[in-house]
């Protein structure tokens, strides 16, 4: 009885990972296709179904759309596109919000989580790794007292909700894990340890 337990969570182990990779993968790519119209489906354009044939045109349109709004026109056009959204009322507020959040995590000279820290949460003497994401300005900066700075708490084994705290600079304290060692440890309920070449070397509050 013992050796099957043992055998059984071996093998558990192995197609765990690998069916939750290929239903990520494959919600992923269902996604991708969804978003193609009927006229630019492979069984309208050759009769016959091409698996893969929506994902790649997905990938050529983005990719087009990037090449075409690098140059002056392009950008002309976007300014103008986000003009006409940004005028109708219920559309401007969802646009405009997740054109941020895009931006913020997207930007390629963007840091949209730029450093682990430790923070005490949800209660002082209860720590959690959390993730630097700036430093509160305009209005909210004004009425906090001292130098605050923006955290970002992933919950686990789902990282990507969390919450957002903006607390005291002297109450973070600074990590040398990378973001994304900081993020496996989070999603592993803390099982998988960063180890020592996860580390950056660089210095505190950078």
């Amino acid at each position: 009885m013992r050796s099957f337990k043992k055998y059984f969570i071996t093998g558990l182990l192995i197609w765990v990972p690998l069916v939750i990779t290929v239903w990520v993968l494959g919600l992923a790519v269902n996604t991708l296709e969804s978003v193609v119209p009927t006229f630019l489906s492979p069984q309208a354009l050759f009769g016959r179904d091409i698996p893969g044939f929506r994902v790649a045109v997905v990938i050529a349109v983005v990719l087009v759309t990037g090449i075409l709004a690098a140059n002056f026109l392009g950008r002309g056009i976007v300014r103008l596109w986000e003009n006409v959204l940004g005028r109708i009322p219920l559309v401007r507020s969802i646009y405009q919000s997740v054109k941020q959040v895009s931006d913020t995590l997207l930007a390629p000279n963007g840091q949209a989580f730029r450093q682990a820290v430790l923070v005490q949460y949800p209660r002082s003497g209860s720590w959690t790794i959390g993730l630097l994401t700036g430093a509160p300005s305009g209005e909210v900066a004004s009425l906090l007292p001292g130098e605050h700075v923006s955290v970002y708490i992933p919950t686990t084994p789902n990282p990507t909700s969390g919450f957002f705290l903006m607390m005291p600079r002297s109450e973070v304290l600074p990590l040398n894990m990378s973001v994304d060692a900081a993020l496996k440890y989070i999603v592993s309920m803390g099982v998988v340890a960063p180890a020592a070449s996860a580390t950056k070397k660089s210095t505190p509050n950078e």
